[in-house]
């Protein structure tokens, strides 16, 4: 059953999944810890396992949607746009939220802060993805 183009109800189903999973992380002290100890090129990583984990689960892993089918942005799905927009922001708003760079950090906050949204965004975009593609 192909699913059709991407609609404001994927965008609810990717927040939801979004913030499902990106919760937890954002409020455990390892993942901030993990933070304080990554260096540029491991944060670059993350958000290359972002990338690919996304694209991965929403048009490898559903062999119904084809991203040359849906609409884009600059080139790229708008769906997947979305969906990395959404897995950063979700863990973006809930540091924000919870106080939580102020809680775990002590020195450079930005930079720490930057590093463990890359974190979560790892988990986030699965549970992102994970929701637009099972519902």
């Amino acid at each position: 059953m192909f699913r059709g183009r991407f609609s404001l109800e994927d965008l609810a189903q990717q927040v939801v999944g979004g913030f499902l999973l990106a919760g937890p992380f954002v409020v455990t002290e390892e993942v901030w810890n993990l933070a304080k100890s990554m260096n540029w090129l491991q944060a670059g990583v993350t958000v290359c396992l972002v990338l690919a984990i996304g694209y991965g689960t929403l048009y490898r892993a559903d062999e119904d949607r084809d991203a040359d089918e849906e609409g884009h942005v600059a080139g790229i799905p708008a769906r997947f746009v979305s969906l990395v927009a959404v897995s950063y922001l979700s863990v973006v708003v809930l540091a924000f939220a919870f106080s939580a760079s102020t809680v775990f950090t002590d020195s450079s906050p930005t930079t720490t802060t930057f590093k463990a949204v890359s974190i979560g965004s790892v988990f986030s975009v699965v549970g992102a993805a994970t929701a637009d593609s099972v519902f």
